[in-house]
């Protein structure tokens, strides 16, 4: 039975050899096709059960396609497009890590998250980018 399933395994390494596979787009559109069966449960449309069927043969055909460059050109696009959120996003995902023992401030000279340690009292902070300085109570 292993060796059954280790043919198998193999036998799709093989056939995803040169083919380009899953990306950031590949996985961002993956959540949108499950946000949107869910909500074919509920409002039961055929619009947006051909709406499912496109996307799901769109992902498929990304993951499968041997054009790594119009892929990776359209996987630059979305993380371009996108930069903001994800950023805003990590930096969130960051600060709440932090929030037990750092104390996390934003320079009023260019907008770079500076973190310093809590209970220092009343600091004067550099920015590590521009250089501005400023002071504040940690």
């Amino acid at each position: 039975m292993k060796n059954f399933f280790g043919r198998i395994g193999n036998g799709f390494r093989n056939f995803m050899i040169g083919r380009y596979g899953s990306d950031d787009l590949g996985r961002f559109l993956m959540g949108i096709l499950l946000i949107l069966i869910v909500a074919s449960f509920i409002f039961r449309n055929p619009i947006l059960q051909g709406v499912i069927w496109v996307l799901f043969l769109y992902i498929y055909f990304r993951m499968l396609s041997r054009n790594y460059a119009k892929r990776a050109a359209e996987n630059d696009w979305y993380l371009r497009k996108t930069e903001k959120v994800r950023r805003f996003i990590r930096i969130r995902q960051r600060r709440f890590a932090d929030r037990k023992t750092y104390k996390h401030f934003t320079c009023p000279g260019c907008g770079q998250d500076i973190r310093v340690p809590k209970g220092k009292g009343h600091v004067r902070i550099s920015c590590p980018k521009c250089h501005n300085t400023f002071e504040k109570t940690v």
